[in-house]
């Protein structure tokens, strides 16, 4: 049997107007701004975090929320200026943090949805972000049936 294409669409506010799609890059660790990832190629480069090393260059970013400093801002505006900023953002909790590193990336954002992004969204899902309409959609490829 050929792989089925599974569709789940959740709902939440715009942050951001737009409308985005990519591969979902998924962490239920908050991100540091301001020494947490490096602008210039889009990588995710605090510590201990789970997603050290991958990039989120072109990826709908799905995590909880922002911690550190409000070095949000500049980073991420130096992200989109080189054009390694996230294609869309998906996030639970909203702060001033991730508000401005949110805005000054013009990529569309959302958050308060009828269903937890960090439930339904696995990396590699596609992901398309109307943040217009308030709508996500994910697709992912459904197992070949035994």
């Amino acid at each position: 049997m050929k792989n089925d294409l599974e569709v789940i669409t959740i709902r939440g506010r715009k942050v951001v107007p737009g409308v985005a799609e990519g591969e979902a890059l998924v962490t239920r660790e908050e991100i540091s701004g301001w020494g947490g990832v490096d602008p210039r190629n889009g990588t995710i480069v605090e510590t201990r975090h789970e997603l050290r090393g991958q990039s989120f260059a072109g990826k709908v970013l799905v995590f909880p929320g922002a911690k550190g400093s409000s070095g949000w801002s500049a980073q991420f505006h130096v992200a989109r200026v080189m054009g390694t900023a996230p294609a869309a953002w998906l996030f639970n909790k909203m702060t001033t943090k991730v508000a401005l590193g949110t805005v000054v990336s013009h990529a569309p954002a959302m958050t308060d949805f009828d269903r937890d992004p960090l439930e339904v969204i696995r990396t590699g899902d596609w992901v398309r972000v109307d943040a217009d309409n308030g709508i996500v959609t994910i697709r992912r490829a459904r197992p070949e049936a035994a």
